[in-house]
């Protein structure tokens, strides 16, 4: 009986499925998403069709995988908003981090595809809300909720409210409008 392990399959898994949201974002980046093809996508990663629609089931869910990838942090765990004790550099550097995503056009070309594919299928967009946004929010809320903690947040300050007021558009900036 042999002590030497067979191969490792979990980490060609993984490698592959990091190939193929690679090839994702690159693809989505380079060529209008109508063009993107689950074909071109494997051809890129390197890979067969059926290794892709084995984990997701269209084009659509490929591409919300590749967007989720980049709110991940290395263990696959959302990445929470930062809490150094000053809400007001907190987020001026979140705000500057948001700004910085969108001005990427391959990250705005992801979230365009995505919000074009969101709109025309409803379970893609329960998932979306499921994975991302609601616990974007979450941690949004968890920072607002422990600046009112230490005082830096008024404690009856409405934190729907304010969430609104720092994520809507808006031509002031105001991250300064929400601290003590």
């Amino acid at each position: 009986m042999s002590n030497e392990k067979g191969p490792d399959h979990s980490r060609r898994k993984e490698r592959s499925r990091q190939a193929i949201l690679a090839a994702t974002r690159a693809l989505v980046a380079e060529e209008a998403y109508e063009k993107v093809t689950v074909e071109a996508i494997a051809a890129r990663a390197g890979v067969g069709k059926q290794t892709i629609y084995r984990r997701w089931p269209s084009k659509s869910a490929i591409v919300f995988a590749a967007l989720l990838a980049l709110s991940e942090d290395a263990d696959g765990q959302s990445v929470a908003l930062p809490d150094t004790g000053d809400l007001e550099a907190d987020l001026k550097l979140v705000m500057r981090a948001t700004a910085e995503e969108f001005a990427d056009p391959s990250f705005d070309r992801l979230i365009r595809a995505l919000n074009t594919e969101i709109s025309n299928d409803a379970a893609l967009a329960a998932e979306y809300r499921e994975k991302l946004a609601q616990p974007l929010e979450d941690a949004k809320r968890a920072r607002l909720r422990s600046a009112q903690e230490v005082g830096q947040l008024d404690a009856d300050a409405d934190l729907d409210l304010v969430l609104e007021v720092l994520y809507a558009p808006s031509s002031s900036g105001g991250c300064t409008a929400v601290t003590r």
